[in-house]
């Protein structure tokens, strides 16, 4: 995220708030924040983002865990047409110091263990932004409308399965077989 540009959903936790003992939260954004989340991810739509999570503090590091919840809209992959979606997850994400020694524009690797880990800024987490960072991850990546197929049939577009020839076509049989 941009730091000139402040989070559309931000709510944050001070890290001297946070102790070793669980402490449960709950945040939900505003209808104008699930609106700016809806442009920023091209969505038509939200109209329900919460979480509840527990932060815990181990040194400078902030485990959490929960669970958020949403109502939305996405368009159509296939039609552009609304598909209304409500999404429920669970999250587990590790807030850690500032690495030291490292420009915030310097590429670094992330391996796969490490993808739900986020930095701080030294003094506080945003839940919100990891929250909506979340949510964009578990959205149905190629969204369809019931009727697409028949959309897609009436303008012409034939379907994949529809297809006979060509050089792959006995591959789709040989998918079929156990």
């Amino acid at each position: 995220m941009n730091d000139l540009v402040p989070p559309e959903f931000s709510r944050s936790f001070a890290l001297n708030t946070i102790g070793a003992t669980p402490r449960a939260v709950t945040i939900s954004a505003t209808a104008a924040e699930c609106a700016a989340l809806a442009a920023r991810f091209d969505l038509a739509a939200i109209s329900k983002l919460e979480a509840s999570a527990k932060l815990v503090a181990s040194g400078e590091d902030v485990s959490c865990t929960g669970a958020l919840r949403a109502a939305l809209v996405q368009h159509c992959a296939a039609t552009d047409a609304p598909v209304p979606a409500k999404l429920k997850t669970g999250f587990a994400i590790r807030f850690v110091a500032p690495a030291a020694g490292r420009s915030p524009a310097e590429e670094i690797e992330i391996a796969l263990e490490d993808i739900d880990i986020v930095e701080h800024d030294g003094a506080a987490i945003d839940l919100g932004e990891a929250v909506a960072q979340t949510l964009l991850l578990a959205l149905d990546p190629f969204p369809r409308a019931k009727n697409a197929a028949e959309r897609l049939k009436a303008a012409g577009v034939i379907a994949e399965d529809d297809v006979l020839g060509g050089a792959f076509a006995g591959l789709k049989d040989l998918l079929k077989k156990p």
